[in-house]
């Protein structure tokens, strides 16, 4: 028997822990290895920096001093309305029967302080940009906001009322950060 053991290169069995040692160092090598050349493509995936500080923006509100006017921003490539809502507006909005409307969503759904309306401002319809935030421009039949482009007209909080829109306005994420600025995205 001790000829077949020396036959077999397996003298006071070390032959197998040193082949088992070179095959697991050489499996680990090589999978470092892919991983060093994989990553290159893998890191090419992610966003790049400039679409990455577009993801959020700060609004500074103090231009908007009075109730009833507004700003647009833009955020990722999209208008983003902000308007300082009347007391009326507000009380308009929260009268509405959300059971009636095509989208029924609630105003303080749609806010996060009643004074404050911040939505995306593209028609639901086909992509286009609805009238209403500047002054002198058609706000539609429920005083909110105009899409002359096949006549959705949208109310004080960006709800869909009345034409081929299938969706209100969306709100985009957003948060205040203190009294006059808000962090969207």
């Amino acid at each position: 028997m001790a000829n077949a053991d020396s036959a077999s290169g397996n003298a006071g069995g070390g032959g197998d822990s040193r082949r088992d040692f070179l095959l697991w160092t050489t499996s680990a090598v090589g999978v470092v290895g892919a991983g060093l050349a994989l990553w290159p493509l893998i890191d090419s995936m992610n966003p790049a920096k400039d679409t990455l500080a577009l993801a959020s923006i700060e609004v500074d509100l103090s231009p908007i001093k009075e109730p009833g006017q507004a700003m647009t921003v833009t955020w990722r490539g999209k208008p983003v309305f902000i308007r300082h809502r009347t007391e009326e507006e507000i009380e308009q909005a929260r009268s509405v029967d959300v059971q009636n409307l095509p989208d029924p969503q609630s105003d303080e759904e749609r806010v996060e302080k009643p004074e404050w309306l911040v939505m995306i401002g593209i028609c639901t319809h086909l992509g286009c940009i609805p009238l209403g935030q500047k002054q002198g421009q058609p706000t539609g039949d429920y005083n909110g906001w105009f899409c002359p482009c096949h006549g959705s007209h949208y109310d004080e909080a960006g709800r869909i009322r009345k034409g081929p829109a299938p969706a209100n306005l969306p709100v985009p994420p957003y948060a205040f950060v203190d009294d006059t600025t808000i962090k969207i995205g």
